[in-house]
């Protein structure tokens, strides 16, 4: 009975390497080995620049995964915004908000405007940035996550949601001012913002300014106590200027007024063939100067 052949040392090293799961020191420790014995690295060179492979490839895959399970809309990036039209202190602030030093500190960012104005971009865009820089965003509706925390309340386990929510480093809440909330569904949103106080982050955008968030929360000690809560390490931005959605409805249909213009104006021509014995006449179409031309058969 023949004994079965032992693993080579590249067969055991690999097996040892995915039992470790180090996928990508796995992939590249042949490529790299000869890499090294070219260039004359010495072994610890050698393991430094596969722990360095290794955990940048980590690095990339958790920001794919961050980003898959961030909500973000892919739409709406830094690159897509359309920054001149952005006031002088929202566009200087900007760039520093990017960065996520407020995330480290535990500090909000509000947005407020009239409808249009791109609040909802600046956040998003924002948050993709968080994102790039390997924190954990998510974008919600406001109506949505209340929704999500009422039912967590219903089924006994909102302790267990709002820990789960206490995993990402921000939560934007996109439009909150549009949120017409029950007892109950103002309990929870304030349960919420009450738990992330001066820990995590969270940017909001809002239509109402915070003399109208009593329509929100109806209760004034309520609306009081959120926005002492919101205020207390926060940046505002104004978000001021033209509705983009009117701009953009306007142009379209201005370009619908041009093309039905430009149609209407066209006229097409075809000029009338008799045929006699012995000869073609065309007739030239009314308007044409010029005499229609006979042709002998």
């Amino acid at each position: 009975m023949s004994a079965t052949a032992a693993p080579s040392a590249q067969d055991s090293l690999a097996m040892m390497l995915r039992v470790l799961k180090l996928p990508t020191v796995n992939r590249h420790a042949e490529e790299v080995a000869l890499k090294a014995e070219h260039e004359g690295w010495s072994f610890g060179q050698y393991l430094r620049h596969l722990v360095a492979l290794e955990l940048e490839e980590r690095r990339r895959g958790r920001i794919e995964r961050n980003q898959r399970a961030s909500g973000l809309p892919g739409e709406k990036t830094l690159g897509m915004l359309d920054r001149k039209r952005l006031s002088s202190s929202v566009a200087k602030v900007l760039p520093t908000l990017c960065e996520g030093g407020f995330v480290e500190r535990g500090e909000n960012v509000l947005l407020f405007g009239l409808p249009g104005r791109g609040k909802t971009h600046v956040a998003c865009a924002i948050g993709h940035e968080l994102v790039r820089r390997g924190r954990r965003v998510l974008f919600t509706a406001t109506y949505a996550l209340v929704q999500r925390l009422l039912g967590a309340k219903r089924e006994l386990r909102l302790e267990k949601e709002l820990g789960e929510l206490d995993g990402y480093d921000a939560v934007i809440l996109d439009d909150i001012g549009y949120v017409q909330q029950s007892r109950d569904e103002m309990e929870v949103l304030f349960t919420f913002l009450a738990e992330r106080y001066e820990r995590k982050s969270v940017l909001i955008t809002s239509n109402l300014v915070f003399s109208e968030w009593n329509r929100i929360f109806k209760d004034p000690m309520t609306t009081a106590a959120v926005i002492d809560r919101l205020i207390h390490h926060a940046v505002i931005l104004e978000m001021t200027g033209g509705s983009l959605r009117a701009e953009k409805a306007e142009r379209t249909a201005k370009e619908a007024r041009t093309t039905t213009t430009t149609t209407t104006g066209a006229t097409t021509t075809t000029a009338a063939t008799t045929t006699t014995p012995g000869a073609t006449t065309t007739t030239a179409p009314a308007g044409v100067q010029g005499e229609a031309e006979v042709g002998e058969m």
